[in-house]
């Protein structure tokens, strides 16, 4: 449907670049910098993105801030961290596919699959201690935990309070996927609130706690890293939160996409002259009645960890505002990837009036909703279409942006973020750490943006997980499921779109453009090739079978 007609319808029902123009910032100017990063959230949640969730926080941010239209991550969690950390690819960085559980190490191909962060690579801590900064790190690491040398002290973090693992219960988190303190894990982890424990909060209290502990007789920035699990399953909330959405969602995704879509369009997101994707599953119509209202619920306990998420992040900014930081702090807000269809794990009953805390170990919330999540776009976490790699991003800072509250057109990724905090911060990015020689960097400062100014990209942005690849360079976006594999990537599973006129991505130009196809695959094929996606085994080692 046409998002026009839509409307109506229901009207009536790959080099480190730096602002080179710009002096750096030096001493007590240069910004702090805080990276917060949700999880599993799609691109349509929050209230800035054409959400109805309750995000006033992240709202306030964006309105005095900026908010990118085009930003882009590595379609999985530990991918996409893996980026955000090294401000390389993830396969450069060792983490091509996915960590490997406690206990594994064969690595049975080369560094780009190893599992856990290579030494070919420096975390954003790395780099920012020694040009003075304190690093500080709360959440999800997922970038590897068989081993202590892989955890986030033994990368540059001087605190750390958080999960190793990708995933944990909120409420009550236990090890191997439970809560670490610096190197020590915390078998009974206490509340930081009047309610009872909860990840969310914990995460919260412990960075305001780290920024505390930095200030006192110390004349340093800090760089927090926050990462969230929420609202990563296990589909767990207080059911303060819960009860604010239950009942809201049985309306439905059909309609809660084209809600969402036309908050889009009016806030100027989204081209009203894009199609609307199809739906990835039945229709709400079609589910029987306790099946939705299990699915309203759902997407309330959903809602209810990101409204929750909101609160902790006005928390935060509360104590910053406080203490006279926020001027020259520099809070960037985004997503690892696109929302989750994955709906593993058991649920609680539904015919009791008793309010249930959380679902079980694995429970999510569907492909319908994920879906949802993602409006207007196609696909879901995992896949390179947009609807895995499209992500909110929110930044402000109040001393260094100049024109607040608009929206950014312009393309920026995962690996823009290296760049710009070495831009801010004055650090120098190095060419060997400890003895290993380090890949160079690709991405772009984003301060030109802060400021106003063009940021001049030539090159184009590459993606690549679990056979799934794109390339984007400049509106064309070549795409495909299950493309990539060791050989070269396979021709006929390509898609070719035109991003300005149809970045929902649903008239496929393959057959109209040939050569265009063909420029951007082997513009694609060289930098896998480059970057190690899909190598050889290791001599002498063979592969499993």
């Amino acid at each position: 449907m046409n998002i026009r007609t839509l409307i109506g319808s229901l009207v009536a029902t790959t080099t480190l670049v730096v602002s080179a123009t710009e002096k750096p910032l030096q001493g007590q100017d240069r910004p702090n910098i805080i990276l917060i990063m949700a999880d599993d959230m799609g691109f349509s949640d929050i209230g800035c993105y054409g959400g109805e969730i309750e995000t006033p926080n992240l709202d306030a941010l964006a309105a005095n801030g900026l908010r990118f239209k085009q930003f882009y991550n590595s379609a999985r969690c530990c991918p996409t961290r893996a980026t955000l950390m090294t401000g390389l690819h993830p396969h450069e960085a060792g983490i091509g596919h996915m960590t490997k559980p406690p206990g594994v190490r064969k690595d049975e191909l080369e560094h780009a699959y190893q599992g856990y962060l290579n030494r070919k690579c420096v975390t954003l801590a790395e780099v920012l201690k020694p040009a003075g900064y304190a690093t500080l790190m709360t959440g999800k690491w997922h970038l590897g935990m068989a081993e202590e040398s892989q955890w986030p002290l033994q990368r540059g973090f001087e605190k750390f309070y958080g999960c190793l693992a990708g995933a944990t219960r909120f409420f009550t988190p236990s090890h191997p996927r439970g809560i670490t303190l610096g190197n020590d894990p915390i078998e009974k982890p206490e509340s930081t609130t009047d309610r009872r424990y909860y990840t969310t909060d914990a995460f919260t209290d412990y960075a305001i706690q780290f920024i505390d502990e930095e200030q006192k007789g110390k004349d340093r920035p800090f760089f927090l890293y926050l990462a969230y699990t929420a609202p990563h399953w296990p589909l767990h909330a207080h059911q303060e939160e819960v009860k604010k959405y239950a009942g809201k969602y049985m309306l439905g995704w059909d309609k809660l996409r084209d809600q969402r879509l036309v908050k889009q369009v009016e806030m100027g997101l989204i081209d009203p002259s894009w199609q609307l994707c199809e739906r990835s599953n039945e229709s709400w119509d079609s589910l029987d009645e306790q099946t939705k209202k299990e699915m309203d619920l759902r997407m309330a306990y959903y809602a209810a960890m990101i409204d929750r998420m909101d609160q902790n992040i006005g928390k935060l900014v509360d104590h910053l505002k406080q203490n006279g930081q926020l001027d020259n702090t520099l809070i960037l807000f985004l997503s690892d990837n696109g929302g989750c269809a994955e709906s593993k794990g058991n649920i609680n009953p539904f015919d009791t009036p008793k309010w249930e805390e959380g679902y079980g170990s694995r429970a999510g919330y569907g492909p319908g909703w994920a879906n949802a999540s993602n409006t207007p776009f196609r696909k879901f976490k995992h896949y390179t279409h947009e609807g895995g790699i499209a992500s909110p991003f929110v930044a402000h800072w109040p001393k260094g942006i100049q024109q607040k509250g608009g929206w950014v057109a312009e393309p920026a990724s995962l690996p823009d973020l290296m760049p710009t905090f070495l831009d801010l911060a004055g650090a120098n990015y190095p060419q060997a750490y400890k003895g290993n020689p380090i890949r160079p960097l690709s991405g772009l400062s984003l301060d030109p943006l802060f400021k106003g100014k063009p940021l001049g990209r030539i090159q184009p942005l590459y993606f690549e997980h679990e056979n799934n690849a794109a390339i984007i360079q400049g509106d064309w976006k070549l795409v495909g499921t299950g493309v990539s594999a060791p050989g070269g990537p396979e021709p006929k599973l390509w898609e070719l779109y035109n991003l300005k006129d149809d970045r929902t991505e649903l008239n496929d130009l393959k057959e109209k453009y040939p050569e265009k196809t063909a420029e951007l695959s082997k513009l694609w094929k060289s930098w896998a090739d480059q970057n190690g996606v899909y190598p050889k085994p290791v001599k002498g080692k063979k592969k499993k079978k």
